[in-house]
């Protein structure tokens, strides 16, 4: 277990980058910051050159792997960390130096646990893609299929382990500060983030969210997943059909090529939809450099390391408040929230639906070309404080996504809006999944299945409650104290950075 003073130590380490590239100074100005942290955060940046404007994305950058992969994910979090902040580290690149060629081949033959040459035919040097956690080469089998190989950074499991284990803690002394950090619940970002990255961590996760997502996607025939090399797929490598085909970030080389730029953004848009309403599981990272043009005006994905998985309940939700959105309704949107459990009871509902038709009437008066989903999501966004709305990640989630498709549907086609491209969508599923039959095929279901679950309730139930003469209960166990980034730990962080400033002092001295 890490001490700490250990902890303590990586984030004032941490925190002089962010001071030094700006990335402080919100959180001392914000009065919902607790006092501790604002005291920390004064020490972090004592001495700094601290710019006019914050370069947050490059502060996570300088970290290491493990803070690019954090601010990508607190990217979607502009309630959390403010949109000025949120739009910035939307900046965030993977793009590392490549690791030598030798040590990926060593990586590579100890993974597939045989000689490369008998998996391979050729493998370029050159990576095509060198990111924080993984980089990609071109190869050709030994059956002569062209394919992508993607290789894990040696040591990265190790690095991103200890810094999550940081953020775990820091998370943790944050949400036991109580009040507005509390509501926001930090604690649980983290274990979403380390959801995240144990998928990319563990290659063979991706490989199976691409094959799963692959079968979902077989009734949107235009959109295409690369096909899964499972024999040549390990935890740490994973190899894939190559995508030869045009980024859709190239909008001159797909013009130039003859594609349908409007059917493209449709097709994206569908697909999305398809994914996050009808599937309930979607590609959550879906951004330009992600998705290829391909001939017959098909989009290809690829980098399934971040997927996001949705209910059938909160599906169900999710398309009524969509299309009481759309259609005006803000009574039954703000009825949904309130069933949903997403705004507490104590408030009216009635309040609420006026708070919504605050956020919707705006864009009903815009032409359709200038309606977003992005300024609908920063309405929302807005008025979750006044309804002590809890975070709900599953929908952060989500909303991120529908942003980025919005804005790389956009991109193709300028007239293209996702409300009305969405509307026919999620009517036809509302029809078919909240009509009077389904409701009756899903209460029959239901009931069948609770009842096949009695005799499994009562055995628990007598297992948890033995005739006497049975095994003894559990003892209690005692409460663990969560350690406060107040008081002493105020002192410890001053007497860190004072011994710091000490021993650079002298070195300029001995120099």
């Amino acid at each position: 277990m890490t001490a700490p003073a250990v902890h303590l130590w990586r984030l004032l380490k941490w925190g002089r980058i962010l001071a030094r590239h700006g990335a402080l100074r919100g959180i001392e100005q914000d009065p919902n910051t607790p006092a501790p942290v604002r005291r920390l955060a004064r020490v972090a940046r004592f001495g700094a050159r601290v710019p006019k404007v914050p370069r947050y994305a490059d502060a996570f950058q300088a970290i290491g792997p493990a803070a690019i992969k954090l601010g990508q994910t607190l990217a979607t979090r502009p309630d959390l960390i403010g949109d000025e902040a949120a739009h910035d580290l939307m900046r965030l690149q993977d793009a590392l130096p490549p690791v030598p060629f030798e040590t990926i081949c060593e990586q590579l033959r100890q993974n597939l646990g045989r000689p490369i040459d008998t998996a391979f035919a050729s493998i370029e040097e050159q990576p095509i893609g060198a990111a924080s956690i993984a980089q990609v080469h071109r190869a050709v089998t030994t059956e002569g299929h062209h394919v992508a190989v993607k290789i894990l950074r040696p040591g990265i499991e190790k690095d991103f382990a200890r810094a999550i284990d940081t953020y775990q803690w820091a998370a943790a002394q944050l949400e036991a500060q109580g009040g507005e950090i509390a509501r926001l619940r930090p604690r649980l970002v983290i274990e979403t983030f380390k959801r995240w990255t144990a998928r990319e961590l563990d290659l063979r996760r991706e490989a199976a969210s691409a094959s799963e997502l692959a079968e979902a996607m077989q009734a949107e025939p235009d959109y295409i997943v690369p096909a899964i090399d499972w024999q040549r797929t390990t935890g740490r490598v994973m190899t894939l059909e190559w995508i030869d085909g045009i980024k859709l970030s190239d909008r001159e080389a797909l013009i130039a090529a003859g594609y349908d730029l409007k059917a493209l953004a449709s097709t994206l848009v569908h697909a999305f939809l398809r994914q996050a309403i009808s599937e309930g599981f979607f590609h959550a990272d879906m951004h330009q450099g992600n998705l290829f043009a391909l001939p017959g005006n098909r989009i290809a994905a690829i980098d399934f390391g971040i997927m996001g998985r949705i209910d059938r309940r909160a599906r169900n939700w999710l398309a009524e408040i969509l299309y009481g959105l759309i259609t005006g309704n803000y009574r039954r949107v703000a009825e949904i929230h309130f069933e949903a459990g997403y705004v507490p009871p104590h408030h009216n509902v009635a309040e609420f639906a006026t708070a919504l038709r605050a956020v919707g009437e705006p864009m009903r008066g815009l032409p359709v070309k200038d309606m977003s989903v992005g300024m609908m999501l920063d309405g929302l966004f807005n008025i979750t404080r006044d309804f002590d709305m809890q975070t709900q990640p599953h929908l952060l989630l989500l909303q991120k996504t529908m942003v980025m498709v919005e804005g790389v549907a956009n991109a193709l086609d300028p007239e293209i809006n996702m409300w009305e491209t969405a509307a026919p969508f999620v009517r036809d599923w509302i029809r078919t999944e909240l009509g009077p039959e389904t409701a009756l095929a899903d209460r029959i279901v239901k009931d069948v299945q609770t009842l096949a679950r009695l005799p499994d309730l009562i055995r628990n139930i007598e297992a948890r409650y033995p005739p006497p003469g049975g095994a003894p209960p559990a003892p209690p166990l005692k409460d663990i104290e969560v350690v406060r980034l107040g008081g002493g730990w105020r002192y410890a962080a001053v007497a860190i950075v004072t011994a710091l400033a000490s021993v650079a002092a002298t070195w300029v001295v001995l120099h």
